[in-house]
């Protein structure tokens, strides 16, 4: 992202805006350009934990030595457990007997997606009420080209179409209305993740892949072809029943 190669030199500075104190004076130095892993670890400057000790030092002094070693201090672990019950006791016990703050991230990012479930849930109840409106949609649609067009569905049946072939063409046509749908819908939807993830990384913010079709993605097209053909039964059996001697008359 910031185009860094082996040998380039940057500044480290405090916070994540533009105005935090910068350390001019002691600049970092790019030894290499790790590989993509396709994880946390293709977001992060790897460093050395003595050399942010060194950026707050004076640097007129070597950096070899120094009397306040014992004054240097970690800020951050990373705890891995023995055991569940470690995972349950430990952060608890860190928080109520020390200054310290423990964070387990399968909790945070437990209590992370709960925040986040009421506005999926609102989502999916919108695509329900969507997914019913388009089924209502295909079935009026459907309704009224069955009786616009009754003479030709007579005439069809009287050059020698059985019933099953009238009707099975108006099946392939709500058919076809879902397929297109399905399709437009994807591509819309893609189309916004891809625009979605563009934003996120000039942010350099949260990773978002882009034009990916997870499996659960096929369950659209099932799902606007079950709707077609739930919504087009009763045109399709009118048609099926469709009395050519009555049309005619």
């Amino acid at each position: 992202a910031t185009g860094l190669k082996a040998g380039d030199r940057f500044e480290g500075s405090h916070g994540l805006g533009a105005a935090g104190k910068s350390h001019a004076e002691q600049p970092f130095g790019v030894t290499g350009v790790m590989a993509a892993t396709g994880s946390v670890l293709d977001r992060l400057v790897l460093t050395s934990l003595e050399s942010v000790w060194e950026v707050h030092e004076d640097p007129a002094k070597p950096h070899a030595a120094h009397a306040d070693d014992e004054k240097r201090e970690y800020t951050l672990a990373l705890v891995r457990y023995k055991s569940p019950l470690a995972a349950a006791s430990f952060p608890r016990y860190i928080n109520s007997s020390t200054v310290l703050q423990a964070a387990a991230p399968a909790v945070e990012i437990t209590r992370l997606l709960r925040m986040l479930g009421l506005g999926l849930d609102v989502l999916r109840a919108l695509a329900l009420v969507l997914l019913a409106t388009a089924g209502l949609s295909v079935f009026i649609a459907l309704w009224s080209a069955v009786r616009e067009r009754r003479a030709d569905l007579a005439l069809l049946r009287m050059l020698g179409a059985p019933p099953r072939r009238v009707a099975a063409l108006l099946l392939c046509e709500a058919l076809w209305l879902a397929l297109l749908a399905a399709a437009a819908g994807v591509l819309i939807g893609q189309v916004l993740t891809a625009w979605l993830a563009w934003l996120m990384r000039q942010d350099q913010s949260v990773a978002l892949a882009a034009w990916a079709w997870p499996g659960a993605l096929w369950a659209v097209p099932a799902l606007a072809a079950a709707v077609a053909l739930a919504a087009a039964a009763v045109p399709v059996w009118g048609a099926y029943r469709v009395s050519v001697a009555e049309l005619l008359r």
